[in-house]
């Protein structure tokens, strides 16, 4: 939800087509009810243009559907045009697509669409809005591991980012005001959104636990042990209460799950231990929002502990490297040593520590690296680029450079 879907759709057809055919179906159900009657492709371009008033041309016209789970048979036509008429080029944009469909009245196209995610704007996105220039000279320090110039000046911007985060509403909010507390509003209004999502496909009772459940996540985070425990939702909350929630929450992608694996090994999902895990939000500047934390003690890097600044910085990193294409794991040694990510590459497992600060220390790094032969890893932290004793530098700021 409100990541920007529909500009994005919008922009692309008006850039690579000769017109665009801009269909959304909440809350329309004349609409809906072309698609009502069967599948037939020819009935349905014809009604298509009659809805519409627009010729619909094949391989010039860009037909986009909007709200694409409001109409599930539309979803399910989608097998159709596919099959039959290739020529016509047809995009989608849904919220909830796995939560809203029901499976047991229609089918999902599978094989049948080419499926994109869509994140909020990870940092490098963000600066290019506040300071494009700066990104060709992060990506030339991080690939030579050299110092970069501009180290203090990046991290002001990193700090700004975990209070805008990357919702785009936000984002354009900030740099129309430079006001944290427009941006705030904004923050506030995606959760209204997010409830109301909770209330419109969830029974009474589920709606309340998914709100409950999602309410807790900046207090899971803010605990040194950020394992997600469900005793911490509220007094006496079981797992077997909570479960379904938690999975509600990761299937509408408002939640990051970061899950433990028992040994540093290719490959890392074979190791993984599905009842541990991290729960982070899909934005950092939600959560800065929703914990109330200060702006102005953030982006002075003052009055704030440690736990605080260690969630947002966690969360943070989750975040960029979702956007990358990593999927998210950490590593703990019976509960005396804790390696917040590990990532793997080419068949290489590489573990990543994170700091939100300069004083770093390598013991747990030091320990994952010796126990299984580990080629070099990774250190997140407000320092600047360098390598030493095997150990790649990466400041905060330089996170979607990995």
């Amino acid at each position: 939800r409100q990541i920007g879907k529909t500009h994005t759709l919008l922009e692309f057809g008006k850039r690579h087509y000769g017109n665009v055919v801009y269909l959304v179906f909440e809350n329309n159900e004349r609409l809906r009810e072309i698609f009502g009657a069967d599948c037939d492709v020819n009935r349905i371009i014809t009604g298509l243009e009659a809805f519409s008033r627009q010729t619909i041309s094949k391989e010039n016209t860009l037909i986009i559907f909007d709200e694409i789970q409001a109409c599930e048979a539309a979803l399910t036509s989608l097998k159709y045009f596919c099959e039959n008429a290739r020529e016509y080029h047809i995009a989608c944009a849904g919220s909830l697509l796995g939560l809203a469909v029901n499976r047991g009245k229609y089918s999902f196209p599978v094989g049948k669409v080419d499926l994109l995610h869509m994140y909020p704007m990870n940092f490098e996105e963000f600066l290019t809005e506040v300071n494009p220039y700066m990104i060709p000279l992060i990506r030339k320090s991080y690939e030579s591991d050299s110092q970069f110039a501009l180290h203090e000046q990046a991290l002001e911007l990193y700090r700004t980012y975990l209070v805008v985060g990357g919702m785009p509403e936000v984002v354009s909010k900030y740099i129309e005001t430079k006001d944290f507390d427009y941006t705030k509003v904004k923050q506030f209004s995606i959760f209204e959104t997010y409830i109301a999502d909770m209330a419109k496909y969830a029974t009474g009772a589920e709606y309340l636990r998914h709100k409950e459940t999602y309410n807790s996540i900046p207090y899971q985070l803010a605990k040194e042990n950020k394992k997600f425990q469900f005793n911490l939702i509220q007094s006496g909350a079981r797992s077997k209460n909570y479960a379904d929630s938690l999975l509600w929450l990761q299937a509408a992608n408002i939640v990051l799950q970061c899950t433990k694996v028992r040994e540093g090994k290719h490959p890392l999902a074979f190791y993984a231990d599905a009842l541990s895990y991290k729960i982070y939000m899909s934005d950092v500047g939600l959560l800065t929002a929703k914990s109330e934390y200060s702006p102005a003690s953030i982006i002075a890097d003052i009055n704030l502990g440690g736990e605080a600044k260690g969630a947002l910085c966690e969360n943070y990193v989750a975040q960029e490297l979702t956007a990358n294409g990593h999927a998210l794991y950490y590593w703990e040694s019976q509960g005396t040593a804790e390696v917040d990510f590990i990532l793997q590459k080419d068949g290489k497992v590489i573990p990543a520590e994170t700091k939100a600060a300069e004083h770093v220390k390598a013991k747990s790094l030091n320990q994952f690296v010796k126990k299984y032969d580990i080629e070099y890893s990774i250190r997140i932290s407000a320092k600047n680029f360098g390598f030493e004793n095997n150990i790649k530098s990466v400041p905060l700021y330089a996170v979607f450079c990995i």
